[in-house]
């Protein structure tokens, strides 16, 4: 159960930089400071849960992993980030990362 609790703390952890992207446009600056709360509160409590079983360590690192590598793509599919060779290469790495250390738990 743990490790859906990080999964879930990854997947909010997307929210709260969504969020304020989202908050950039004028008519919708609340909601989206909003959401990153909401993203933020909700990323912080699934990861003391998993923290509960799994080590700091992979906990943390599997946590920035998701999110980091989730609010990448969230870019590149919905704002029109840069998709270059080297970035999608990199962020799979981290994706790479997260799968290591999961299975290495």
């Amino acid at each position: 159960m743990a490790w859906i609790y990080l999964l879930l703390a990854g997947f909010f952890e997307m929210g709260w930089p969504l969020g304020l992207k989202i908050s950039q446009a004028a008519d919708s600056k609340f909601p989206g400071i909003a959401l990153a709360v909401c993203a933020m509160a909700l990323s912080g409590v699934f990861l003391w849960m998993a923290q509960k079983s799994i080590p700091i360590g992979t906990a943390y690192a599997v946590w920035t992993g998701i999110g980091a590598a989730g609010t990448f793509f969230i870019g590149i599919f919905f704002f029109n980030d840069p998709a270059s060779f080297w970035r999608i290469f990199s962020a799979m790495l981290i994706l790479m990362g997260v799968i290591g250390l999961k299975l290495s738990a």
